[in-house]
């Protein structure tokens, strides 16, 4: 056992990863427990049923299992960047809600039965309205990064990598160098080391 809490994971979700983002900042000492979605741990299924990444167990038992809450948690204990200053819930919940929608139905449309193209339009206004927002400012509440940029970030980042050629030839020349200039901070490669998926007995691996 450890008296740390204790976060399930898994390196590509975005949830996930935003929920490391705030982690990591914050100073938050935790057991990172590496998860392969195709054989979820029975721990992680014991903690939280609807066995989605991310989970965090706090040391006293309690459970948090949405990403969001995560972070928000992490940074009300600390948050030296002042990341919840910059908070705007409203483009975050247009982050979690349509652009989510449209982009699972982008990159999964065998899954959903969907036309990609369509969704992958509809997601680009979302987009175009975030270009717009980047003008005269490098992040998207301000000059400094905040909850808002990493929040998003994670969810811009695989719809990029859904078709990174088509990404790249698309005209929205400040969310480029937004996404480019986060994936290549320190903040963010730390919290993007490959791990291998976590069975029961596994020794702790920490993440700090």
């Amino acid at each position: 056992m450890t008296d740390l809490p204790i976060l399930y994971s898994f390196r590509r979700c975005p949830y996930a990863m935003r929920a490391r983002l705030a982690l990591l900042v914050s100073g938050t000492t935790c057991a990172i427990r590496e998860v392969k979605l195709s054989a979820k741990p029975d721990a992680l299924v014991e903690a939280s049923p609807k066995s989605t990444v991310p989970v965090l167990v706090l040391a006293d038992g309690e459970v948090v299992d949405e990403s969001i809450t995560i972070m928000r948690r992490a940074l009300e204990l600390n948050d030296p960047e002042g990341w919840l200053e910059r908070q705007d819930t409203a483009l975050i919940e247009q982050n979690d809600g349509p652009f989510k929608h449209h982009l699972d139905r982008y990159k999964y449309s065998n899954r959903h039965d969907t036309d990609p193209l369509a969704h992958r339009e509809a997601a680009m206004e979302i987009l175009h309205a975030l270009d717009a927002r980047l003008e005269g400012q490098a992040n998207l509440s301000g000059e400094a990064r905040g909850m808002t940029d990493m929040a998003i970030m994670p969810f811009v980042r695989q719809f990029a990598a859904t078709d990174r050629e088509w990404f790249a030839s698309q005209p929205l020349p400040r969310l480029h160098k937004w996404l480019a200039g986060h994936l290549e901070t320190p903040l963010f490669k730390g919290v993007m080391m490959k791990l291998t998926p976590w069975a029961e007995g596994d020794p702790q691996t920490n993440f700090a």
